[in-house]
This record gives C-alpha cells, sequence and structure tokens, in this order.
C-alpha cells in the first residue's frame, strides 16, 4: 500500500501498481519502482535509481543515482524462479552499486544488514548474507554466496571470491583478492590476500578491553604457529582457550564441519600481529 499524501514521488518516477512505499519515502525523477519493492519509511531514492523484482528496502536508506537494486542473479543455475533482495535500515548506497536477488535453485535471497555504507560502484552478489556496520569502499565487490561479518571495512577495488566469509570487525585492504575466509579482527591484503595481523585499531576503537585483546593475541599466535599444521594448531587452541569467549570468536569461526580454506599469513611472516604496544 501506498501512503500517497506522505510519500512524494517525482513525475518523471516511475512507480508500478503494487508498490509499497512507507511515509516520507522520497523518490526523485527517473527512477523505476518495480511492482514487488517494499519501500520502508523515509527511504530516499534520489534519481535514476532502479529497484527491481522483489526488493525490500528498510527504513531510512538513503541511495544515490544509477544504483541497480534487486536485478536477477548473474548465476547460470537460475531458472526465473522467486528470489528477493533484502537491504536493512539506514544505508547509505552510492553511485553506480548494484546488489543482485539470490538464486531460486539455492538461498533464493540476498541479505544486507542495516547501517551500511557501500561507496560508488560496489557489488553484492547473488545469494550474500551481508552484516550490520559493514563500509565497502569504491569498487568493492562479492562474488557469489559470501558472508560478511558486522563491522567489517572493506577497502577499494577489492574482490571477495565466491562463498568465502569474513569474520566479525575484520579489516581487508584495498586492491586485494581474498580466496580465502578471514578470520575475525584479522587485517588482510595482497593480490592473493594474507593475513597481516590484528585489527588491534578496530579493537580499540570497540570499546575492547586491554585483556581481552591480549586474549586474542595469544590465541592468534597458537593458531598460526608455523611450527605445526593449522588443524592440529587449531586443535591445540581449542583446549588452551575453551573458557575464553572472545578468543572462541576465531576459534568457532575456523572451527567447520565443511572444509574450508583460510587466508593465512605469509611464509616466513610472524604469526602475530606485529605489535607488543596495546596502550
Amino acid at each position: 500500500m501506498t501512503d500517497s499524501k506522505q510519500a512524494f514521488i517525482h513525475p518523471m518516477a516511475v512507480v508500478e501498481r503494487g508498490a509499497e512505499l512507507g511515509a516520507g519515502v522520497h523518490i526523485g525523477p527517473f527512477c523505476h519502482v518495480s511492482a514487488g519493492a517494499q519501500l520502508g519509511d523515509n527511504v530516499d531514492l534520489a534519481s535514476h535509481v532502479a529497484i527491481l523484482g522483489t526488493t525490500i528496502i528498510g527504513a531510512g536508506t538513503k541511495v544515490f543515482p544509477q544504483a541497480v537494486l534487486g536485478a536477477p542473479p548473474q548465476n547460470a543455475k537460475h531458472t526465473g524462479g522467486p528470489s528477493r533482495l533484502i537491504i536493512g535500515a539506514n544505508c547509505t548506497i552510492r553511485e553506480g552499486a548494484t546488489m543482485h536477488a539470490g538464486t531460486d535453485s539455492s538461498r533464493a535471497e540476498t541479505r544486507v544488514g542495516d547501517n551500511g555504507n557501500f561507496l560508488a560502484y560496489t557489488h553484492i552478489a547473488h545469494d550474500c548474507i551481508v552484516g550490520d556496520n559493514v563500509t565497502f569502499a569504491n569498487g568493492a565487490t562479492l562474488g557469489g554466496h559470501c558472508e560478511i561479518g558486522n563491522f567489517v571495512n572493506i577497502g577499494g577495488l577489492t574482490a571477495i571470491h565466491q562463498f568465502v566469509r569474513v569474520g566479525d570487525r575484520a579489516f581487508v585492504g584495498g586492491f586485494s583478492g581474498i580466496v580465502g575466509d578471514v578470520i575475525p579482527y584479522g587485517i588482510v591484503s595482497g593480490s592473493r590476500a594474507k593475513l597481516r595481523g590484528l585489527n588491534i585499531v578496530g579493537m580499540k576503537r570497540s570499546g575492547m578491553s586491554r585483556p581481552d585483546i591480549h586474549a586474542l593475541r595469544a590465541a592468534y599466535r597458537v593458531i598460526f604457529d608455523r611450527t605445526r599444521p593449522l588443524a592440529e594448531n587449531l586443535e591445540a587452541a581449542k583446549t588452551q582457550f575453551e573458557a575464553d569467549s572472545i578468543a572462541w570468536q576465531i576459534i568457532s569461526f575456523m572451527n567447520s564441519k565443511e572444509k574450508r580454506q583460510f587466508t593465512v599469513p605469509p611464509v616466513g611472516g610472524l604469526a602475530d600481529d606485529g605489535s607488543d604496544d596495546d596502550d
């Protein structure tokens, strides 16, 4: 249902019959909103925005020109069946950004959390799950089926391979290619990215205590000790940090029933964050 008294629709915009518009929605010139769209209160489409298919956008989200949201997945397995894109509240989606709906033969849903900041020409592919409070810099790209945690920062012109997971509060440097899972709180970068340490700055900014930072660093050193295989290190970490809920965030992330590839430190690199100064 459209609340025409409170929603503004520019006369040069096209809003198909069946679209649901919340109170205070603003739809600028040359926008196209499909019949299956649902726009929450105070959603703002600046101009030249395409909202396609079954796309649900949370309250307060602002979308800039040339963004295309909810297009069918770029997946040959998609047969045209029902699928959708869900975007959370209070997101900023800048110029030329694209987010695709899910694949009908898979999750059939792409989901983006609240308070995301997606800069120009970012791309979220089919069947991805993106957490809250993320930042994607210009040109950051997700392949299909990726899972991105909360408070993740992804640098510009970075590509993340399909099915890769990135843990909470990780930092991904610009110009990087990510082909393996990134642990929570990790910093990764490189054309075939390597783990460079822990996001100490991000931990401090989040208010994490000094003892918790030390616990994460200790777990990091055990898990990525080069003298033993990674699987053996992970078992040792389970025993050593069983009672530590902070360290367990990394351990549980890596303790998947599936066989997964992880982004690890470079050969010859220190299995540490490179700094002993946590003040």
